[in-house]
C-alpha cells in the first residue's frame, strides 16, 4: 500500500493490523512527511528487523518529476510523468502566499472551448497518491532549493475534480490532517464548473474553499462555452453552491465566482449587469480572469480597459472583485495554458 494514498488514522490502523506498536505510525508519519524521503529503510529509529516486515506491506512510490519550467515571474511548473502520460503542477510565490495549484486528473472530461487542457480530451482520473504525491514531490523540492514553503493549496489544475469526487475528498482529508500536511481548511480551495450531485455529496465529508467556475452570466452563452452546462445549468449551480457555504466555516466570506473574460462573447456591459443579477443573493467575491491565449484557439482575450469597466460595474453593485493577475504565461503554466505532449 502506497503510504502517500492514506492518512495518519488509516497508517495507525494498518500498523496494529500488522501486529506492530500504535506508536510506530507517528514515527513513520514524522519520517514521510518531514524529511521527504521515499525509501522507508532510512528509518532511525525503527528497528530494521521491524521495518523489513512493514516494508513487505508498505512503500512510498511518487510520480516522476520530467522537467522543470521557470518563468521570469518566479512561477515554477512541474512537469510530472504517469504511464508516459504527464500532468502539470504549478508553484506560484507571492510576498505573503505560496500557492500550489495541483491537477486532479489527466486531461479533462469538462472539455470548456475556451480552455487548452479541455480541447484536449479526457484519459482518467488521477488516483489520491498521485494527487498528494504532487504536493510531497513539490515540498521536497522546495526543503531541498530552501524556497517558501506552500501555504496554499487550489485544485484548480488539468481536470474537474468533482468528476473524481472519492480520490479528490481522500486527498484532502490527507491535506488538513496535522500529522501529513496539516493545511486549514480555508488554505484549500476546489474550483469546479458545477457537478452537482457531486459538490451536493462533498459538504458531508470536508469543508474547504469554494470557486464556481461560471464564467458566463446566462445559460446561452455557457452552454457555448463550457457544453457541461447543458447538464448542469447555472440556476441549480448556484444553488448546489450556496446550499454548500451555507453552514460552511471555510466560506464564511463566501464563494468565490471565476469569471474568465473572451472579447466579444461574455465581457459586455449588459454581462456585467446580468451577472450581478444572477448573483445578488449569493456572498460572493468575483474573480475576473484575464483569458490566456493558447494556438489554434478562436477566443481573444477583453482588453484591460473593457475588464476594468466590467469589474467597476460589478463593484457599483457592491460585490467585491479582483482582477487575476497573470502568472506563468511565458511558460504556459497560465489559468486554461495546462497541458503538455505525451513523454
Amino acid at each position: 500500500m502506497n503510504l502517500l494514498s492514506i492518512n495518519y488514522r488509516k497508517i495507525f490502523f494498518l500498523l496494529i493490523i500488522l501486529g506492530e506498536k500504535s506508536f510506530r505510525a507517528k514515527q513513520i508519519i514524522k519520517y514521510i512527511y518531514s524529511f521527504y524521503s521515499n525509501n522507508l529503510n532510512l528509518i532511525k529509529n525503527i528497528n530494521k528487523k521491524i521495518l523489513k516486515k512493514i516494508t513487505k506491506i508498505i512503500y512510498i512510490y511518487t510520480l516522476n518529476i520530467f522537467k522543470i519550467k521557470y518563468s521570469y515571474d518566479g512561477t515554477i511548473k512541474f512537469i510530472m510523468g504517469i504511464n508516459k502520460k504527464i500532468i502539470n503542477t504549478i508553484y506560484i510565490p507571492e510576498k505573503k502566499r505560496f500557492t500550489l495549484c495541483i491537477s486532479s486528473q489527466i486531461g479533462c472530461f469538462v472539455g470548456c472551448n475556451f480552455c487548452y487542457t479541455g480541447k484536449q480530451g479526457f484519459n482518467r482520473n488521477l488516483n489520491t497518491s498521485e494527487i498528494i504525491s504532487q504536493i510531497w514531490n513539490i515540498a521536497k523540492f522546495i526543503k531541498k532549493k530552501n524556497l517558501n514553503f506552500i501555504t496554499n493549496i487550489v485544485i484548480m489544475g488539468m481536470g474537474e475534480p468533482l468528476l473524481n469526487l472519492k480520490n479528490i475528498i481522500s486527498s484532502i482529508l490527507i491535506m488538513r490532517d496535522k500529522y501529513c500536511f496539516n493545511f486549514s481548511k480555508r488554505r484549500i480551495t476546489l474550483s469546479t464548473v458545477g457537478i452537482i450531485p457531486a459538490l451536493n455529496k462533498l459538504k458531508n465529508f470536508v469543508d474547504i474553499r469554494l470557486a464556481i467556475s461560471l464564467h458566463a452570466s446566462n445559460d446561452k452563452i455557457r452552454n457555448i462555452i463550457i457544453p457541461f452546462n447543458k447538464k448542469y445549468n447555472i440556476k441549480n449551480i448556484l444553488k448546489s453552491a450556496k446550499n454548500y457555504i451555507k453552514n460552511s466555516k471555510a466560506n464564511k466570506n463566501g464563494v468565490t465566482i471565476e469569471y474568465v473574460m473572451l472579447n466579444g462573447i461574455n465581457d459586455k456591459y449588459k454581462h456585467a449587469h446580468q451577472l450581478a443579477f444572477i448573483l445578488k443573493n449569493i456572498l460572493c467575491k468575483i474573480n475576473l480572469i484575464p483569458w490566456n491565449k493558447f494556438n489554434k484557439s478562436e477566443y481573444k482575450c477583453s482588453s484591460y480597459k473593457r475588464i476594468n469597466i466590467f469589474s467597476k460595474i460589478l463593484i457599483k453593485y457592491g460585490f467585491v472583485v479582483i482582477i487575476r493577475k497573470n502568472r506563468g504565461i511565458d511558460i504556459n503554466a497560465a489559468c486554461g495554458q495546462l497541458f503538455e505532449k505525451n513523454i
